[in-house]
């Protein structure tokens, strides 16, 4: 049972709550609190280990997380409360300013294109990026859920293979559509989501990248990543490191500003659907949010408008668009 429970924690995730786990217990070193009194630990000593951290860091929550699992894993009481959760606050509240990062630069249209126009549709590994940069953003996915870390970490009850279920249809208007199961998202686990591939009246359309892909790279066998590219006899997983990498290759000889991590490509689908007109509703659906989910993504959508503020866009739709936001919000 100990196993199972840790198996739903992902593996960054699980040495995330690790580190917390090690500061939890040289805390209690430090203070010669005993193993008897450390599992289940009270809500003081839990609030006193929070608060050794104001000033340092920016929040201490993952720690408590991993301090939770621990308890859970071990059949012990959880007995934070009161105490832990106004810690945790003025842990908040006191971060120092260098904890506070700067807006993550966002992927924009302008990204899409520069790739679009950039990569060499003819090779097969730039038309499987092509692929996975067109769905990672007009359909706001996380790029964990469609690219693999590395070829070893590869696993198909995770990870969407090319024998997931992919389907296409037409929409009541015409317009075609598909969908593609991924097996494994961080909050549904196991029970999968369906991403939605929309075709667009646009050279990005994610539904014909996603079709170029798969005949570019027809031999890539069905237990092999979807996003995987033949190379000679053989075939190669697409990781994310690989697809940053290159994408960054292409943004920076145009000029673009070049990413570091993979959510930008959510954000950015989210602020370029928002700014289009699409309903807020439409959206949530899209990125696949439940409501509450989605308002506070909003906030880090709110971040990064003055990137979109360009020649597409100027600082009227920024505020059409928090008005539009407002509204929605209170519909809820």
């Amino acid at each position: 049972m100990r196993a199972v429970q840790i198996s739903s924690i992902d593996q960054s995730t699980r040495i995330n709550y690790g580190a917390g786990l090690l500061r939890f217990t040289q805390y209690c070193d430090s203070f010669g609190i005993s193993e008897w009194d450390r599992m289940p630990a009270s809500d003081i000593l839990l609030a006193g280990f929070v608060a050794a951290g104001a000033g340092r860091v920016a929040s201490a929550q993952q720690w408590v997380s991993g301090l939770r699992l621990w308890h859970d894993v071990n059949g012990a009481p959880w007995l934070g409360d009161q105490a832990l959760k106004r810690a945790l606050a003025g842990v908040k509240k006191l971060a120092p300013s260098s904890s506070h990062r700067p807006p993550r630069p966002p992927v924009t249209i302008e990204h899409i294109r520069a790739l679009l126009e950039g990569l060499d549709l003819l090779n097969t590994r730039d038309a499987a990026i092509w692929a996975a940069a067109a769905v990672a953003f007009w359909s706001i996915c996380r790029l964990g859920e469609l690219l693999v870390t590395s070829q070893q970490d590869f696993r198909p009850e995770k990870h969407v293979t090319r024998a997931s279920p992919l389907t296409f249809a037409r929409a009541r208007n015409g317009v075609e559509c598909g969908t593609l199961h991924i097996p494994w998202t961080k909050t549904t686990a196991s029970e999968g989501a369906d991403i939605a591939i929309t075709d667009l009246a646009d050279p990005t359309s994610p539904l014909y990248a996603i079709r170029y892909h798969l005949v570019v790279n027809t031999k890539v066998p069905s237990d092999a990543p979807f996003f995987a590219f033949e190379q000679g006899d053989s075939w190669q997983a697409l990781t994310k490191g690989v697809f940053l990498q290159r994408c960054n290759q292409v943004w920076k000889a145009r000029g673009l500003h070049i990413l570091e991590g993979g959510h930008s490509f959510r954000i950015g689908g989210t602020t370029e659907w928002l700014l289009r007109g699409t309903p807020p509703d439409v959206v949530q659906k899209q990125g696949r949010w439940l409501s509450n989910a989605f308002l506070l993504y909003w906030r880090k959508v709110q971040t990064v408008l003055p990137f979109f503020i360009s020649q597409a866009f100027n600082a009227s739709e920024a505020l059409r668009l928090e008005q539009i936001m407002d509204n929605f919000e209170r519909t809820l």
